[in-house]
């Protein structure tokens, strides 16, 4: 692989430690996933004058190096797996281990051409609350079709117990949340804003906000591809091959979704035209509601980035 005029960093993060290299291929550091390791991680980058540093998604436990190193004037580029698997393929790397991964994803941060400036870091709390509170909701909605295949009383009446408790979580989880998300009176306005689009509720505007602190700086295809609502095409010589939609961020999509169905219906006049063309043209009821779910994070984008209600929008596209 070439040479890079950018020396980056890239770690790859376990739950204990963490591995580093730089993309230069010049030195190797393991350090422990701790403030400890994370002081000698810092003087180390240093040492070595890295510019940028690369760091792989990892279900969490990339987290506190990258409040830690950003804390401290440092660019840090979180990337998901799959770029780093796919730029591993580009070169035809098979090999893997901590040490190698930590060097592709190096590589990686080098090669990166745009760097998004890092999301607010009051949401990282707030993202964390919230995926509980989805989590909760999932278990919840289990539950309930748990209940459809007993027909034992007793076990019955437990299982509702269970829901009813669950729900109880989820109502009082989502009071302290918001309760603490008033107290910041910009991150409060944008759930005005968000709540202001018909068909879109506290709780998908919440969504919306945690999940994607980037709306209102994005263009309309960024917002839906990153909403996992874009239909990519499938193409290839004359064949013409069915439009899906793929990856994004999943708990965002699947908020959008449950949101649409009721607002292409009943709350937002917009959708419900959208709805009907799409269906009377012979599209299927999925597909036209994904097509309303996109409206709305466009929608949404649109309204954070004028800074105004939507009903006191154009309300175009």
């Amino acid at each position: 692989m070439a040479k890079h005029s950018t020396k980056a960093a890239g770690i790859d993060t376990g739950k204990h430690k963490l591995d580093v290299a730089l993309s230069c291929g010049e030195a190797v550091l393991q350090v422990a996933n701790n403030e400890a390791g994370y002081g000698e991680l810092c003087n180390w980058l240093r040492r070595h004058r890295v510019k940028r540093i690369g760091i792989e998604a990892s279900g969490g436990y990339e987290r506190d190096v990258v409040a830690w190193l950003r804390g401290r004037g440092h660019i840090v580029i979180i990337f998901q797996p799959l770029q780093v698997r796919a730029y591993a393929q580009f070169h035809l790397k098979r090999a893997k281990n901590d040490r190698i991964d930590a060097g592709l994803i190096a590589l990686c941060a080098a090669d990166s051409k745009q760097i998004r400036e890092p999301s607010d870091p009051r949401l990282a709390a707030f993202k964390e609350r919230l995926r509980l509170i989805e989590q909760i909701e999932e278990d919840a909605s289990r539950m309930k079709t748990r209940l459809e295949g007993y027909r034992d009383k007793s076990l019955i009446s437990r299982l509702k117990a269970e829901i009813k408790r669950l729900c109880a979580w989820r109502r009082s989880a989502l009071k302290a949340l918001f309760a603490e998300l008033a107290l910041h009176a910009d991150l409060h306005r944008k759930i005005e804003l968000l709540s202001s689009i018909d068909g879109v509720g506290p709780r998908t505007a919440l969504a919306m906000l945690v999940h994607m602190p980037e709306l209102g700086t994005l263009t309309r295809e960024e917002a839906a591809s990153l909403g996992g609502l874009a239909p990519f095409d499938h193409d290839s010589a004359q064949r013409r091959g069915q439009r899906h939609i793929f990856g994004g961020r999943r708990r965002l999509r699947r908020s959008l979704y449950a949101a649409a169905l009721p607002a292409a219906f009943h709350w937002n006049n917009a959708l419900m035209a959208l709805y009907k063309r799409l269906t009377a043209a012979g599209k299927p009821h999925k597909v036209a509601l994904v097509a309303c779910a996109r409206k709305l994070i466009i929608y949404a984008n649109a309204v954070l980035e004028r800074g105004t209600p939507w009903a006191a929008s154009a309300q175009a596209g």
